[in-house]
């Protein structure tokens, strides 16, 4: 069923640039946290994006899903801007930004849950579905209970969020992604909420995305599964990409310093 539920792109995207970045810039208050980034992703590919903390990498999945306007450069998903439109040679953001968010089809999963208390498992993944998509309620139910077979919890459907551990939680957050069959797959951190011991269930979802082809960007420190999962790594510091390569050439055998010393300061903190 996780297979069923990637979409087929719908733009004019080559299939080597289903994601474009160009000469991309971001700054907060003045503080520079891009500056110029060039990324692409193809279709199905599985991109690990690694580097310290403050390197750019969770701003660079905002900005492709524009949940933070771009200062400078572009971003293409599937061949269009998400968000944006051409006005007197200038990209600026539409009126009717949401809308245009939820039509880029692109799924999103956080460092934090962000379920709604108040709603049952379930609820929570039909709800976008529904009221946002304008699908019929029984089988977008349908489907929500297919998807929590797929992660495991089609038991705690209706049990509320609290009521389930962290990993579980996260599993939902997935399921409820994946309800708007996306194009595109964004995780930002997905595991480094969780205790230890619940890491595992939640790659393990994302692995058997990546094995039924889901185009993803995934940010992370867990290097063993970069190494199993990415068709390449990409490693950021300082707003820059430094280097990427595939995970042997970038992880085994990283051409810059940063990169190391980055590698070793994870494998110290037990990592790798």
């Amino acid at each position: 069923m996780i297979a069923a539920q990637a979409t087929a792109p719908s733009g004019q995207a080559d299939d080597a640039h289903f994601v474009s970045c160009r000469n991309v810039a971001k700054a907060y208050e003045g503080r520079e946290i891009l500056t110029g980034v060039d990324l692409d992703v193809r279709q199905g590919e599985v991109v690990v994006l690694m580097g310290p903390s403050g390197s750019g990498k969770s701003t660079m999945l905002r900005l492709i899903n524009h949940l933070e306007d771009v200062d400078d450069g572009e971003v293409l998903v599937d061949g269009r801007h998400v968000g944006y439109e051409l006005k007197d040679g200038t990209l600026r953001p539409v009126s009717r930004l949401s809308q245009a968010r939820a039509d880029a089809r692109i799924g999103m999963v956080f460092q934090h849950f962000n379920l709604f208390d108040h709603l049952t498992v379930l609820d929570n993944i039909c709800i976008a579905p529904v009221r946002v998509y304008g699908r019929d309620p029984k089988e977008t139910r349908e489907l929500a209970m297919a998807l929590l077979r797929d992660v495991g919890l089609e038991r705690h459907a209706h049990h509320l969020p609290h009521r389930l551990s962290g990993g579980q939680q996260q599993r939902v957050a997935i399921a409820r992604a994946l309800a708007i069959q996306p194009k595109l797959m964004l995780f930002d951190e997905p595991t480094s909420a969780l205790d230890p011991e619940l890491v595992g269930e939640v790659l393990q979802v994302i692995r058997r995305l990546a094995e039924a082809g889901m185009t993803m960007l995934v940010v992370t420190h867990e290097v063993r599964f970069a190494r199993e999962v990415a068709d390449r790594v990409v490693f950021m510091d300082g707003g820059k990409v430094v280097e990427q390569g595939s995970p042997e050439d970038v992880l085994d055998r990283p051409s810059q310093p940063r990169t190391q010393r980055f590698l070793n300061l994870v494998a110290q903190s037990g990592g790798v």
